[in-house]
Parts: structure tokens; C-alpha cells; sequence
């Protein structure tokens, strides 16, 4: 088996260099790269994990902590979008089951007996007790869809607010005057920020806001199916509904054709996430794009750049959010 002092011979260069070349320092040139990239491919090298880190003072892992179920579409989209960042990043993925109930549960200790290097969160909202243990620790931590930021902690969302107001915008140039909203859980960032965007989108439109337009769910079709079921008993039911996710979305369409209506001839409907069930979904639907799956990638990248460099400014990132029209909105009935 081929050691690190083979290939520095071979590439003719010297093991520091070598190292460098490993552990992705900046301070080797493309051309001395490419040699011992060359060398360690042919004589097919395999750098020892534990004495690089020895050698970094890392363990080249990180970890993931998804704290919503894993039958979700978005986790499988927004796991993809970490995937692809690490590929080509020398670090290996850890998922995390965390006792987030436990009183006695300590999530830094968790980490560190993992000896990880760093960790992506999502799913824990901000007044969470982990939150200020990692704010107040030394762990480089990007959160997804929390906006909290410290020293070593920075975060990545949509751009909420926009995309509700998007959807309420275009259903208002269909011609809809009565639309409602099915709202994630409230008292998350999320969720009030996506509601703030609807309430908005209706004052832009000149639209007066009423409470009996609005339902709560956990962003699951069965959830959507039960608010669709609370509108539709309406005296005067919504002729359009915004939705807090595809997966609501797709369950308050069931619920409309259940009562034999249809979409969008009697309901315009949209979602919120452009999830890959929404284009195959019949009708397919209409939605707010917030791209998981850079959401994802963007995440694994500032994180390893926070790990790599201590210098590093966490990041507190909005990812643009756009409409996506397809087949489940229409003109208001007449």
C-alpha cells in the first residue's frame, strides 16, 4: 500500500506539500496540485482519516440534525442539496438522533463525543435551550429556516415573507378577491413570517384581511385535508387558497374534489416549496420555488468555510423566492 512518501516522490514534491494538498490548503499552486492529485491516482492512495486528523486538528465529519420527520419530501431534497456539497469536500455526513425532550440532554456533549466539526440544524426553533448552548460554544453551526446567528453561528432561509405575497398577487390578478390561508404552526419563524406575507399580499391588493379565511396545519397533506374541510363549510367558502406547503397544498386539493369540486375551476390552489411531487401531482401545482436543494448546499459550504477558517463571518443568508405556475390555479369562476 502506497504511503504519503510515495506520492511525494513520485509528484516530486516534498510530504508537507503533499498534506497541503489534502487537507485543501490555498497556498499550492494549480500546477503542483494537478501533480500530486496525479501521483495519489496512480499509485491510488488512500489518506489515513485518523492521522489527518492529527495532523488538522479535525475529524473531517459533520453533522446533520433534522428535527421533522425524515417521510417529509423537503428533508429528501434538502439532503440531497448536502450531498452534492460534500462530494467533492473531503468531509463525511453524521446524522444526529438528539433527546431534544430530555431535560438532562446535552447537545453540545452529543457533538463532541461525535467529535464533529460541525453541524447543520433544522427544525428547532429559536427559543429551544440548545440554541444558546451553541450560540455560547465553540461548534461552527449553520440553522436552516431559524434565524439566529452568534459567534460561531450563522443561518440560511427563504425568502418567506415575498413568496406568500407572490402567490396572493398572482391569484388576485386571476381575479380571486376571497382567498385564504392555510398557515403553518404558529409561533415558529416560519410559519409568521409566511403569514406576515399574506397579510401583506391582501393590503396590496386592497383586500381586507378576515380571521375566518385562515386555518393552521403542520404543513401534511392529512393537515391540509382538514383545513381544506373548515374553509369549504364556510357560508361563503374561499374561491382560492395559499397553502404553507406542497404537502398541505396537495391534501386541501383532495379535499376540494372530494366535495366535488374541482381545481382550479371552482378552487385555485398553491403550494409552497416546489417539492418534485408538486409537477407529477394532478392537477400539477402551482407554487412558491425556495430551492431546497441549494438551501441544502449553500448550508455545507458556509459551514466548512466557518470550520476552515476561524476569521469567518457566519453567514445570515435569504435565498430569493419565485412563482412557479402550473395547472392548479385559474381565473376566479363567474
Amino acid at each position: 500500500m502506497a504511503s504519503i512518501h510515495d506520492v511525494a516522490k513520485e509528484a516530486g514534491v516534498s510530504v508537507a506539500t503533499v498534506s497541503k494538498v489534502i487537507n485543501h490548503y490555498p497556498d499550492v499552486s494549480d500546477k503542483t496540485r494537478k501533480k500530486v492529485r496525479s501521483a495519489i491516482e496512480l499509485l491510488r492512495y488512500r489518506p489515513n482519516a485518523i492521522a489527518r486528523g492529527l495532523v488538522t486538528g479535525r475529524s473531517w465529519t459533520v453533522g446533520v440534525l433534522i428535527n421533522i420527520p425524515f417521510t417529509n419530501p423537503y428533508v429528501a431534497e434538502l439532503l440531497e442539496g448536502i450531498k452534492t456539497a460534500l462530494e467533492n469536500s473531503g468531509y463525511d455526513l453524521m446524522r444526529l438522533s438528539a433527546r431534544l425532550n430530555e431535560d438532562s440532554y446535552s447537545f453540545i456533549d452529543h457533538c463532541e463525543s461525535r467529535n464533529l466539526d460541525g453541524v447543520v440544524i433544522f427544525g428547532v426553533e429559536r427559543d429551544h435551550r440548545i440554541i444558546g448552548e451553541l450560540i455560547r460554544s465553540d461548534i461552527p453551526t449553520m440553522f436552516v429556516d431559524t434565524d439566529v446567528m452568534g459567534n460561531r453561528v450563522g443561518n440560511i432561509t427563504s425568502d418567506n415573507v415575498n413568496g406568500v405575497h407572490m402567490a396572493v398577487s398572482h391569484l388576485y390578478g386571476l381575479g380571486h378577491r376571497d382567498i385564504a390561508y392555510i398557515a403553518g404552526t404558529l409561533g415558529h419563524t416560519v410559519a409568521e413570517r409566511r403569514l406576515q406575507g399574506y397579510k401583506q399580499g391582501l393590503s396590496d391588493c386592497s383586500i381586507e384581511y378576515r380571521d375566518k379565511y385562515l386555518e393552521v396545519c403542520d404543513y401534511s397533506f392529512e393537515g391540509g385535508i382538514v383545513a381544506m374541510r373548515k374553509l369549504l363549510h364556510l357560508q361563503s367558502p374561499p374561491t382560492a387558497v395559499v397553502c404553507t406547503s406542497d404537502m398541505a397544498a396537495m391534501g386541501a386539493i383532495h379535499e376540494i374534489e372530494a366535495w366535488g369540486f374541482s381545481v382550479p375551476g371552482d378552487v385555485s390552489v398553491v403550494g409552497f416549496d416546489n417539492i418534485f411531487e408538486a409537477k407529477v401531482f394532478k392537477p400539477s401545482l402551482t407554487t412558491v420555488n425556495q430551492n431546497i436543494h441549494n438551501i441544502g448546499a449553500k448550508s455545507i459550504e458556509h459551514l466548512i468555510s466557518m470550520i476552515e477558517n476561524p476569521e469567518y463571518s457566519p453567514p445570515e443568508i435569504m435565498e430569493p423566492a419565485s412563482l412557479v405556475i402550473r395547472q392548479s390555479t385559474g381565473k376566479v369562476k363567474v
